[in-house]
């Protein structure tokens, strides 16, 4: 029986209240959001609902799945250096909650209120937990609370009210705030109109500074030279705002149990330009076995980058030939990866001074990548791909082009030089730049499969495997919404290849199938497009390029219905949190 639930969310209006931080070094802080005392009733808390149907329905599009682990090979110092780890990464939640919206705090706090007054508030109190705030990720970041405002293209990083044109004069005016105005590692905010840029470390000071105090413990514990080296670097780049060094000594971790990561990144959620990095954190265990087995793919990065369908004067032989691939077991995960859909792998330092220097380093997440094969990709393979190409969908092929894929985050462009002057593809792409890079590393993915294949470094058989497991991919990636990075590269992808008659479409069936006879070419000629718009840095390539092909068929969407009841992604339930909780009370028992 459907239960009517009618409530209202009072939210306070906020003032913004810059002040001055007491610093060394004198920059400007903001305070702390405090509401104002006149609070007005803002209407329904859940917009245009009679009940939470809608919130519940999305919510199963998120499967859940208990993720354990194996800590029987650690140490008992190990042991407590891993929850050390974790508790510094649950950090990572509360500063990219900030990053997202301005008013997610205040906003958990009334879901919480109400969730004490109606037990079944628990299901929007969890949608808003998994979406790091009030925006569906599903559904191209449309609010599922009533807000007055959309979200703000440049989420918490920027003024809410300020425009592309007002900070690119800024910078135009002011050349010499360039570097600090488009650092990864600045946020931006407005006193008495004028725009200034405040470090990470100043703005974020509380929760950093906790996280490097744990990160600093875990290192005591920790005999590994190279990782208890990067706890401590990483653990002061937190207090200086400085990421190079300790990205460096992430790089040169070796002999260790403990793959961790932890730090702003990923620039996904800053869609206003693709310039500002969001916390979060990865913990996880080596698989010593399998990660030796990719030693030899690892060993390729200059070949794959010489055998590039690009002029040699646009390829990057700079970056480190270094690119170490780790397979792991994830343990714990915050901050943006755990937003919405879950990562499977990632290639990191994003740094191209750290990438000319060691290159970069791909991990993947074999217990995620496996859990999302079960529950999602095989059941959508089994609806829209042509039942010839069914019986070649398989998870190793799908794993190969999931490391593949962040292999190829490492080749192609980086630093450029356009109109004679130094810069960098992300620079010049700006909010265009994520949905590029996420197409190339895809169609680069393929790419570079089939040449590690012809080389005999992967197995014949995936050939035939890894064709249909990218177009299986393409229905599970295109629900995450076309407005999202990756769905959006997904569906340029798509187009482009259909469009080239790469993929062919039956409308008896409903299915698709690959044209072995073209498909090779056309993922070729893709990349090129792909790395040419890279390499000149050229925002209006892009921007056409992205405008033509990013769109969702009608065959695609009626394929899409078919498996709409499918869940999109799965949502982790992360076992050490409940064994960190049960030690932490028999700790403060023993006191």
């Amino acid at each position: 029986m459907k239960s009517k639930l009618i409530a209202f969310l009072v939210i306070a209006s906020f003032i913004f209240v810059v002040g001055c931080g007491k610093k060394e070094n004198k920059m400007k802080k903001d305070q702390k959001v405090q509401p104002s005392t006149s609070a007005q009733a803002a209407g329904p808390i859940i917009k245009d609902y009679e009940n939470l149907d809608v919130i519940k329905n999305q919510l199963d599009k998120y499967f859940p799945v208990d993720i354990p682990y194996d800590a029987s090979k650690l140490t008992d110092k190990e042991k407590k250096a891993l929850f050390m780890m974790v508790r510094a990464s649950q950090l990572m939640d509360s500063i990219f909650s900030r990053q997202v919206y301005s008013k997610n705090g205040i906003l958990k706090k009334e879901l919480k209120a109400w969730y004490e007054k109606n037990p079944e508030f628990k299901y929007l109190l969890k949608y808003f937990t998994l979406n790091a705030g009030p925006f569906d990720r599903l559904d191209n970041h449309k609010s599922f609370i009533n807000l007055s405002v959309p979200k703000p293209l440049g989420a918490n990083f920027y003024p809410e009210d300020m425009t592309k044109q007002e900070f690119e004069d800024y910078i135009k005016a002011n050349p010499e705030k360039e570097k600090e105005f488009v650092s990864p590692y600045t946020v931006i905010r407005r006193e008495n109109g004028k725009l200034f840029p405040l470090a990470y470390s100043l703005y974020y000071d509380k929760p950093l500074a906790k996280a490097a105090k744990l990160l600093k413990k875990a290192a005591d514990q920790i005999d590994n030279p190279s990782l208890k080296k990067y706890l401590l670097s990483r653990a002061d780049a937190f207090l200086s705002n400085d990421y190079y060094q300790s990205d460096l000594d992430w790089m040169d971790l070796k002999d260790h149990k403990i793959e961790f990561v932890i730090g702003p990144y990923e620039v996904y959620e800053d869609r206003l330009f693709g310039y500002k990095a969001s916390f979060e954190a990865f913990v996880t265990l080596v698989d010593q076995q399998e990660s030796q087995k990719m030693a030899k793919v690892s060993k390729n990065m200059l070949e794959m980058e010489k055998n590039l369908p690009i002029e040699d004067k646009y390829k990057n032989f700079k970056r480190g030939s270094s690119a170490p691939i780790l397979i792991v077991n994830e343990v714990y995960a915050s901050g943006d990866t755990r937003a919405g859909v879950q990562t499977t792998a990632f290639n990191l330092p994003n740094d191209e001074r750290v990438r000319e220097a060691k290159g970069s380093k791909q991990v993947m997440l074999k217990n995620i990548s496996q859990a999302k094969f079960e529950n999602s990709f095989m059941p959508i393979a089994k609806e829209v791909v042509a039942k010839s190409d069914l019986p070649s969908v398989s998870f190793d092929a799908y794993f190969n082009f999931v490391l593949m894929h962040e292999i190829s985050h490492g080749l192609g462009p980086g630093n450029i030089v356009k109109n004679g002057k130094n810069t960098n593809v992300n620079k010049e792409l700006k909010e265009l730049y994520s949905t590029i890079e996420e197409a190339k590393a895809d169609v680069l993915g393929m790419y570079n499969a089939q040449f590690l294949i012809g080389k005999g470094i992967l197995a014949k058989k995936i050939e035939k495997e890894l064709y249909p497991s990218y177009l299986a991919g393409f229905f599970r990636s295109i629900r995450f919404g076309i407005d999202e990075a990756h769905g959006g590269a997904t569906a340029i992808q798509f187009n482009y290849i259909v469009e080239k008659q790469g993929f062919s479409y039956d409308p008896k069936t409903g299915r698709f199938s690959v044209n072995n006879a073209k498909i090779k070419d056309v993922i070729k000629q893709l990349g090129k497009e792909l790395l040419e718009i890279q390499a000149t840095g050229d925002y209006d390539r892009a921007k056409k390029f992205i405008d033509k092909y990013r769109f969702v068929s009608k065959d695609v969407k009626q394929a899409l219905d078919r498996v709409a009841n499918v869940p999109t992604d799965i949502r982790q339930k992360f076992l050490i949190e409940a064994d960190i909780k049960e030690a932490d009370a028999k700790a403060k028992k023993a006191k």
